[in-house]
């Protein structure tokens, strides 16, 4: 019998729209022979399941049965529906930062990425990095700012972390809110815009290098490092734009050398072991001091920018990108991460 597969998307931030394209990405990859597969969709307090149809085709438009959350089922044409696993693919809350977790371990429901504690630790990003300097990670200078409370002066923010310097959410993604700010004068007006996406807001010094970005998972049984993705940005930075409307260059393998590539895929296993990753995640980082010479590792600082437990998943994305560059199938790496949780 077919496991029953819901992959949950949607959620309650700004990127609910990247969430759904995601899912439906997810949704493609997947070994249908192997699994029945669902999408479920959050709307706030509305939590619906989306099947799709019979010709296998799914469309947020099909047909759409209220989630009962006693128990995460459905009901359809008099029959109830139940779900053997979760693929979340939620970003932003409440699936990338411990609350959905949370709640399919009450009902006793395995799921495809990191549990409670983790998924909490990298929502936030100030508290997230600052951890893991602990362990050995570079990381920029930041500052992080709450609701309600009196804010530094611009000046003192420019002071303090040089210019130009990027002002965010603390707990949003997809650079919804993000600001490149060169002046002191922009300061104020970029907190504001990034407060718009949560109660807490970051900013961090500018860290001028070459961005890439490397996934990784594990399973009882092996460990896999994805070739990495270099990230060349036509315009400030890496934005929505850039994301999500092409406005960048994506170059997997990275051009980089391999003893670099070696350091960044270790580094990203070794980060995963610390925060009890489970499931795909992608970490970004910024190479400082390319190019370099001889094996590449004496000139060169490589530098933590963010960990995303709940990476894209479009076609385009980098994990699919970086599979593909593998040799993998994706469809086997998705049966992997859910076979490993049973």
């Amino acid at each position: 019998m077919k496991r029953k597969i819901a992959i949950i998307a949607g959620g309650d931030s700004s990127e609910h729209e990247v969430s759904l394209r995601s899912a439906a990405g997810i949704y493609s990859f997947m070994d249908k022979e192997r699994y029945d597969v669902t999408i479920v969709v959050f709307d706030g307090k509305n939590w619906y399941a989306v099947p799709a149809l019979e010709n296998g085709e799914w469309k947020l438009e099909n047909d759409s049965y209220p989630i009962d959350k006693n128990d995460f089922s459905f009901t359809r044409a008099g029959e109830k529906h139940t779900f053997d696993f979760a693929y979340i693919t939620i970003h932003g809350t409440p699936g990338e930062n411990g609350i959905l977790q949370g709640y399919l371990d009450m009902i006793g429901m395995p799921y495809s990425c990191c549990g409670v504690l983790a998924a909490a630790l990298t929502f936030n990003k100030y508290a997230c990095n600052h951890y893991l300097s602990y362990f050995g990670f570079h990381i920029a200078n930041s500052l992080m700012l709450r609701a309600g409370q009196k804010l530094p002066n611009a000046p003192k923010i420019a002071e303090t972390l040089g210019l130009p310097c990027f002002i965010k959410s603390n707990v949003g993604g997809s650079s919804f809110g993000c600001t490149k700010v060169k002046t002191v004068e922009d300061i104020y007006p970029a907190i504001e815009r990034a407060f718009q996406e949560g109660d807490e807001v970051i900013c961090e010094s500018f860290m001028q290098g070459t961005e890439v970005t490397c996934g990784v998972y594990k399973t009882k049984d092996k460990a896999v490092a994805f070739p990495i993705t270099e990230v060349v940005t036509h315009n400030e930075f890496f934005d929505y734009n850039a994301k999500y409307k092409g406005e960048v260059d994506e170059i997997t393998p990275a051009r980089i050398p391999d003893a670099i590539r070696d350091k960044i895929q270790a580094e990203t296993l070794r980060l995963y072991d610390i925060i009890g990753a489970q499931g795909i995640i992608r970490v970004d980082w910024i190479i400082k001091g390319l190019p370099v010479t001889g094996d590449g590792l004496q000139d060169a600082k490589l530098m933590l920018l963010e960990v995303n437990t709940t990476p894209g998943m479009t076609p385009t994305s980098f994990i699919p990108q970086q599979v593909r560059a593998a040799g993998l199938d994706i469809k086997d790496v998705l049966t992997d991460i859910i076979e490993n949780k049973f």
